[in-house]
């Protein structure tokens, strides 16, 4: 069996500190920032990182260790069993960002994911969760790495017009679109050929991102440097899959086992709508669940927390 970490990236938004040093670098900001990174949304914390670490522990329980990224803060981690709490590790920006302190304090992901490689004592192979992923069935490592390298989940997209059309970038949601555009032109994609990540567990190879991080210097500097999301980054795990492709280290799972809930999605479904497709995930071919915003999805759907309790045991 191989080693292979969880890296899991948390913020309590309405922690008061936090809240104090973000809200002066938003009011000093000397230029328009784009919709998609200042979003309340992305700060509001609603336990979705205990579903996250119960989720990981219920159906991937071989995992090495498990690491939380994090801005001076300590989560409150809900009962564990006591050797799987055991593999968790807090880690603070100040630790990945060594050397690159300029760049804090941080409150954008594409920045914070850039350095996410150089977590001491990281293994070579980890899995990246955004807080807000869940896993609602049994893994095993095969799932994530094989014998060519990362499983990845996703699909080849034509943003050709997206890329031409200046308007789009103010697009809140077309922002990953355009992150992941200038992630595969880094690595020679043009915009009619671009691996599209879907919204799960993305393993990645520690390696990789650290060779890239030093072939492409500059951007990585200036992609860690944005202390909110901006059309001109590129997204980090799209850089490392592309890298990948192009080097046919990489696998594209040709089969969907994930959900995503995506931000605004559900105003479109009626009630009975979001209670047959969030139920897909008790299913055991669904094995990832995305929720991008549990409190839009709980207004919809109340039980939702009991609902996601349930699909991740």
């Amino acid at each position: 069996m191989i080693d292979i970490d969880a890296v899991i990236t948390w913020v309590d938004g309405a922690d008061p500190a936090l809240a104090l040093k973000r809200n002066a670098y938003l009011s000093d900001a000397k230029a328009p920032l784009h919709d998609n990174g200042i979003n309340p949304h992305r700060w509001v914390c609603s336990d979705e990182l205990n579903f996250c670490l119960r989720s990981i522990a219920n159906n991937a329980p071989w995992m090495r260790r498990i690491w939380i990224v994090t801005d001076s803060q300590i989560p409150e981690i809900g009962p564990l069993p006591g050797d799987f709490a055991s593999k968790i590790t807090i880690v603070d920006h100040a630790v990945i960002f060594a050397s690159h302190e300029d760049a804090l304090p941080s409150f954008n992901s594409l920045s914070i994911e850039t350095m996410l490689w150089r977590i001491p004592g990281l293994a070579e192979r980890f899995l990246y969760f955004n807080d807000d992923v869940f896993l609602t069935a049994p893994v095993n490592q095969e799932d994530f790495f094989g014998d060519d390298g990362p499983v990845l989940r996703g699909r080849w997209t034509d943003h050709s017009s997206l890329a031409n059309c200046s308007a789009a970038r103010d697009e809140a949601s077309l922002l990953n679109h355009f992150n992941q555009i200038n992630a595969a032109a880094m690595i020679g994609y043009e915009a009619d050929h671009v691996f599209e990540s879907a919204h799960v567990v993305h393993p990645l190879l520690r390696s990789v991102m650290a060779e890239l991080f030093d072939v492409f210097a500059d951007d990585c500097r200036r992609n860690a440097g944005f202390r909110f999301r901006d059309t001109a980054q590129f997204l980090p795990q799209s850089l490392h899959n592309h890298a990948c492709l192009a080097s046919g280290d990489a696998t594209i799972l040709d089969t969907r086992d994930y959900l995503h809930v995506a931000v605004g999605a559900l105003d479109r479904w009626s009630t009975a709508d979001v209670h047959a497709y969030l139920g897909r995930a008790a299913r055991r071919e669904i094995k990832f669940l995305c929720v991008n915003d549990l409190p839009e999805v709980e207004r919809k759907f109340p039980d939702a927390r009991a609902w996601i309790e349930a699909a991740i045991a």
